[in-house]
């Protein structure tokens, strides 16, 4: 039974990790191709960190410790490689980081053979997920990920507070704990450290919010300023992105990926969330913000980027896609990491130029209906007569 059993699994993740990729042909939009297969899922994850792999203790091969999903990545490209520090999420609802790895941004990835052990330096902290990686100029890669912790000032047993957790590292194996970043908002999450520094200090993307899951008072993604990374305190958050009533962004919104630097400006790929009768809907969109200038809109095309479709619609949280993680390789090639409904890793690919043409070609939100039915007559009259 045990070696039977152990042979099986084996075979399986091995069938998984050594699976081929292919773009997925039914779709097509001009921007970005989507992926047929996801990149990471919970069969990614090796079988001697669930499985107790002795026969002695272990005589019927059973789970032991259990992997629910593998989500939402923070993603670099380094020496020619492609790195994922994924969200795991065990059996048990707590949250850890691992990195995999592959030389192919579409396939091939495995994870290491320990998850990440972070420094246990937040005595409080119960849960950590969602790690932006930023390639900062002054030579360290930062992680900045959400810090959990119980509401203590609360009765109910599902009430938190959110936190910015801040961790750096040059090699993805040592990471040393920084302090959680102190801001005026009540809590915090979907913070993304900028790549460069700005007036010679250290810049954020926020997103200000009154309680866990509302974000109340928020206004949207907020961009401050840092003066030492070692003790990251900022004052007040300018909005750069944001909420607009009856859009994608109504309910709430928030930095994804680390921003990508182009001739024409940096381009966020963030996520946006609206109320529907059936739950919350994620989203992802773009916008563009000055070179010079990271805080001021330059550019905001309409609607959403990328929506859940098909089997991506369901999940643990059905409806949803979520970006913390894009690579830009030596030939301008993106690779935008996203996970759908808490639950899987995919990946779209597009190109500078592509992202570009679409982030300042595209028309932005007129907002009210009466004028979105003008844009696109004005945009079919054009058509017709060309």
């Amino acid at each position: 039974m045990f070696k039977e059993n152990k042979e099986k699994i084996l075979k399986k993740y091995q069938e998984v990790v050594q699976r081929k990729n292919k773009q997925d042909e039914k779709f097509y939009n001009g921007i970005y191709e989507r992926w047929a297969n996801p990149v990471l899922t919970r069969d990614h994850i090796p079988v001697f960190w669930k499985y107790d792999m002795s026969e002695k203790t272990n005589p019927y091969f059973m789970e032991r410790l259990g992997v629910n999903a593998v989500f939402n990545s923070g993603a670099i490209y380094k020496d020619g490689k492609y790195y994922l520090v994924a969200r795991v999420e065990g059996n048990d609802r707590k949250s850890f980081f691992a990195v995999a790895e592959s030389k192919k941004a579409t396939e091939g990835f495995e994870f290491w053979d320990y998850p990440v052990e972070l420094p246990d330096t937040e005595t409080d902290e119960t849960n950590v997920y969602d790690m932006r990686l930023t390639y900062h100029e002054d030579g360290y890669i930062y992680g900045v990920f959400c810090s959990e912790s119980k509401d203590k000032m609360s009765s109910s047993l599902s009430a938190a507070n959110a936190a910015a957790g801040i961790v750096r590292t040059k090699d993805l194996i040592k990471w040393e704990r920084l302090p959680n970043l102190k801001t005026k908002s009540a809590q915090q999450r979907n913070v993304v450290l900028h790549p460069e520094f700005i007036e010679g200090k250290y810049a954020f993307y926020t997103r200000p919010q009154d309680d866990f899951i509302s974000t109340g008072s928020g206004g949207g993604v907020g961009f401050a300023l840092c003066d030492d990374i070692n003790h990251p305190i900022i004052g007040d958050e300018m909005i750069i992105s944001k909420r607009k009533y009856h859009t994608i962004t109504e309910e709430k919104n928030g930095a994804g990926a680390v921003p990508i630097k182009t001739d024409k400006g940096w381009i966020h790929i963030a996520h946006g969330v609206r109320n529907t009768a059936a739950g919350l809907r994620y989203v992802i969109y773009v916008f563009a913000t000055d070179l010079i200038e990271p805080w001021k809109l330059i550019a905001e095309p309409s609607g959403y980027f990328i929506a859940p479709l098909g089997k991506e619609r369901v999940g643990d949280v059905s409806n949803v896609v979520f970006t913390n993680g894009a690579i830009v390789n030596e030939k301008g090639e993106v690779f935008i990491y996203y996970a759908s409904d808490d639950t899987r890793l995919h990946v779209a690919t597009t190109t500078i130029d592509k992202l570009l043409d679409y982030t300042f070609n595209t028309p932005s939100d007129p907002l009210r209906s009466v004028d979105c039915v003008k844009q696109r007559c004005e945009f079919i009259r054009k058509n017709l007569e060309t």
